[in-house]
């Protein structure tokens, strides 16, 4: 199957997750193509913004062709820049087809602006398109406001385009109530999970406890209110004084004054500060527990990866049903202190879990995930994946 993948958010603004799902239907034998343009911010991207080289360049991106170029942005013209990044995108895949020929399936990444510019070229082309939806409502209120009165015809353009898409994928199903108020229902969707690398995350027994204390670890950036840290503070500040532990803390800008004054006289926690993936690994190999006591959250995805390792997490009601691992994961109320202290006072001692491992696999693996999505765009094509 040819497939031409389209992402509303490409490196250096995010956009692993189309690259992950690439890799995954590449590896399952497809003919697997991206094409991307990021649009750069004056505030944001400084000084690349005025640097950028925005020629349209063909290069691999972690072994995937792609079709890649630079848009700058016009400050505060939300609609505007909307309609330039979709010319642009139209005009790529002009110079795509010609290239490699029409593709059997559009895959966008996010209706805003990926599935509004694969809705487009769909319609001209006669190609089936699927959306892959990652953002949350929270997520849009912080682009357009919580009522969106300013940008109206954002709503309507999206709800349109997930309501005429042959298939939306939400990466957890909790997304589709989630974003209901703005966008309805009155469209097919089907839940398929983001990959994570299984082998890479692959189980390990965990030493015995004997004299060492039980370790738990927090992998997230540094936001404070959103990620919990202000939760854990409390919490913690009152575990380590009764038992065993020790606390590390890793991610983006987090040994920095806004997490560490949070911690101010705890002697047991260890800030890492950023980590690559190989530092992630190693540190969630060091741990017998994650956790994560954040406020909002779509489909955090270390949460599977700590489960696929072996270990158990303690969280809260943002993580969705399907990252629900039984038995491995402890669930608490958003902002309560003291049930997150509840929890992870009862996890303790609880050690790796080769079945949880397993579980994980089924579900988020790149083999698993490009199945049900080679499955899932066979069902328009007529043809088994």
């Amino acid at each position: 199957m040819h497939i031409l993948e389209i992402p509303s958010f490409f490196p250096p603004h995010g956009g692993d997750f189309c690259i992950e799902q690439a890799r995954a239907l590449q590896q399952a034998g497809h003919e697997v193509r991206i094409l991307a343009c990021v649009q750069l911010g004056l505030t944001s991207d400084r000084p690349l913004f005025w640097k950028a080289n925005t020629a349209r360049v063909w290069k691999e991106v972690e072994g995937i062709p792609t079709y890649f170029t630079l848009m700058r942005g016009i400050p505060k013209c939300v609609l505007l820049n909307e309609r330039r990044w979709v010319r642009i995108v139209c005009s790529m895949y002009a110079k795509y087809v010609s290239k490699y020929g029409k593709p059997d399936v559009i895959h966008a990444h996010c209706a805003k602006w990926a599935g509004v510019a694969a809705h487009a070229i769909a319609k001209r082309e006669g190609i089936p398109y699927y959306i892959t939806e990652h953002l949350s409502s929270v997520l849009y209120e912080k682009d357009f406001g919580k009522h969106w009165e300013k940008h109206i015809w954002a709503r309507h353009l999206l709800r349109t385009v997930l309501e005429q898409a042959d298939c939306v994928i939400p990466v957890a199903e909790e997304l589709v109530d989630d974003v209901a108020d703005w966008f309805g229902r009155d469209y097919r969707y089907h839940y398929i999970s983001n990959t994570i690398d299984t082998d890479f995350f692959a189980y390990k027994e965990r030493n015995p406890l004997g004299d060492r204390p039980y370790r738990f670890c927090m992998l997230a950036r540094a936001d404070v209110y959103a990620k919990g840290f202000d939760v854990l503070s409390k919490a913690w500040k009152q575990l380590e004084t009764t038992d065993r532990v020790e606390l590390h803390i890793a991610g983006r800008n987090t040994d920095q004054e806004k997490v560490t004054r949070l911690f101010a006289g705890c002697e047991k926690v260890i800030f890492h500060g950023m980590l690559d993936k190989n530092g992630v690994r190693d540190l969630l190999y060091e741990s017998d527990c994650l956790v994560l006591p954040s406020r909002s959250e779509v489909q955090p995805l270390v949460v599977l990866e700590a489960i696929s390792t072996g270990i158990p997490v303690v969280s809260t009601e943002v993580v969705p049903q399907c990252e629900r691992i039984a038995n491995a994961c402890s669930i608490v109320p958003i902002g309560d202190a003291d049930s997150f202290l509840r929890a992870m006072k009862e996890v303790i001692g609880t050690g790796a879990n080769r079945v949880w491992s397993a579980e994980v696999s089924q579900m988020a693996s790149p083999v698993s995930v490009a199945k049900k999505l080679e499955q899932l765009f066979a069902e328009k094509q007529g043809q088994r994946p």
